[in-house]
């Protein structure tokens, strides 16, 4: 019995390591595989006897098992691409698609668009992630990533911020619309967008009337307005700006705002001009317009509307969020990119295509956004490497080639030990 029994213990070694073998040689063959997370055999012995009985001590081991099959959830290294839509994960968490069986996650990044617009990965799985309102702001919704319209609709300018100095030196002139450029102090020129989106040059002119007061007047091209003369300057806006014996805005009284350009837009469009926040509103005079005793200039000109635009670029930062920017020079954000995080990482049950699914002792995918509650960094126009250490596998592989043939020796062995037994009659 005893040789027999050795016999099994040495099929077992054969077994349990060429198993091993396996193990090994699927991490070389994964060594170039975008994401792919390495394994390692872990062996166990099988039940031993006792010749004691349940005295225990002087116990037969029975041979060996291929118990587990760990994974390796270390990080791979991140090479950096072209492309915008190549993504890593930086530290912990699986991006999540919407496969046939269901949620899938995996830390392979190659993405791209689909014809419709959707993210998908290389087999064409749609990537879920953090949806942006009509306003761009990302909310806590989880959805499939797309891009939706490639074009975005005009926006009629509301308000321009304007942050100037207006010279105190200046001498009081009397307005004359029929030759502004003589009869102002000063003036400069703001393009705003009409309801449809068209662009409109509109020219401030600046009067001073006294000491600490000026008004200003927005006159637009008559070519531009509705019943207006080519040539013609008509105006469409005015008001008054008072500053106190410190040159600090005091207080801006708006005089009329009624914007009649023509050619498809509304009539009436109201455009404030904002010359900053003045005392008499609560301010301080720190960023609002002034009056010294210094040349007329404008420091900043911001207008809120904007043309009718079409989808330039896009781009992902290292917060995952996806950002579209359009010829127009306006960017809306989309999307960010959504994580799941696991109690337990080595747990989780592969399914091929670089996916894995929950199992039961992985736990419940937990999903958020990068960089929260432990969830690593999204790296764009990056991808995550095999975590496959060539050097280590082959020195693997040569302690397993010599296990192999180890057990195979002990076979050898006992199968002349068995000979000689059966050469006992001859």
């Amino acid at each position: 019995m005893g040789i027999l029994r050795s016999f099994n213990i040495g099929v077992s070694g054969l077994s349990a390591t060429g198993q091993g073998m396996g193990v090994i040689s699927d991490n070389i063959a994964n060594a170039g595989t975008t994401g792919f997370k390495s394994s390692r055999a872990e062996f166990q012995d099988v039940l031993a006897t006792s010749l004691k009985g349940i005295d225990g001590g002087d116990q037969f081991g029975a041979g060996t098992k291929l118990a587990h099959i760990k994974s390796l959830m270390t990080q791979g290294d991140i090479t950096r691409t072209d492309s915008v839509t190549d993504l890593a994960v930086n530290g912990d968490g699986f991006f999540r698609v919407k496969a046939p069986f269901g949620p899938g996650f995996s830390r392979d990044g190659s993405m791209h668009f689909d014809k419709e617009g959707s993210l998908v990965n290389g087999d064409g799985y749609k990537v879920q992630g953090f949806m942006a309102n009509e306003n761009g702001e990302i909310t806590n919704q989880i959805g499939d990533i797309q891009l939706g319209s490639t074009t975005i609709p005009a926006t009629a300018t509301k308000e321009v911020k304007l942050n100037m100095n207006l010279d105190s030196r200046a001498n009081v002139l009397q307005f004359n619309p029929e030759d502004p450029e003589n009869t102002s102090n000063f003036s400069h020129s703001v393009t705003v967008y009409d309801n449809v989106g068209t662009a409109r040059l509109v020219t401030a002119y600046y009067n001073k009337t006294a000491d600490n007061n000026w008004n200003y007047r927005i006159m637009a091209d008559g070519k531009d307005v509705n019943g207006g003369e080519p040539g013609k300057l008509s105006e469409q806006a005015s008001g008054t700006l008072v500053f106190n014996n410190k040159g600090v805005l005091q207080e801006e009284i708006e005089n009329s705002n009624a914007f009649n350009f023509n050619k498809g837009a509304a009539q009436g469009q109201k455009i404030k001009f904002d010359f900053g926040k003045a005392i008499a509103e609560g301010g301080n005079g720190i960023g609002s317009s002034t009056q010294y005793g210094s040349d007329s200039a404008i420091a900043r000109t911001n207008q809120d509307g904007s043309s009718a635009a079409t989808l330039a670029s896009l781009s992902f930062n290292d917060s995952g969020i996806l950002t579209a920017v359009y010829d127009n020079g306006e960017s809306r954000e989309v999307a960010q990119m959504a994580l799941a995080k696991f109690e337990n990482n080595e747990a989780l049950f592969k399914v091929g295509k670089n996916l894995f699914k929950e199992s039961r002792r992985s736990g419940q995918a937990s999903m958020g956004k990068p960089g929260e509650a432990g969830r690593g960094e999204v790296l764009s126009k990056s991808l995550e490497l095999s975590n496959v250490d060539i050097a280590n596998e082959f020195v693997a592989l040569m302690g397993t080639q010599r296990n192999f043939s180890a057990n195979a020796k002990s076979l050898q062995t006992s199968d002349q030990m068995l000979q000689e037994v059966l050469n006992i009659k001859r």
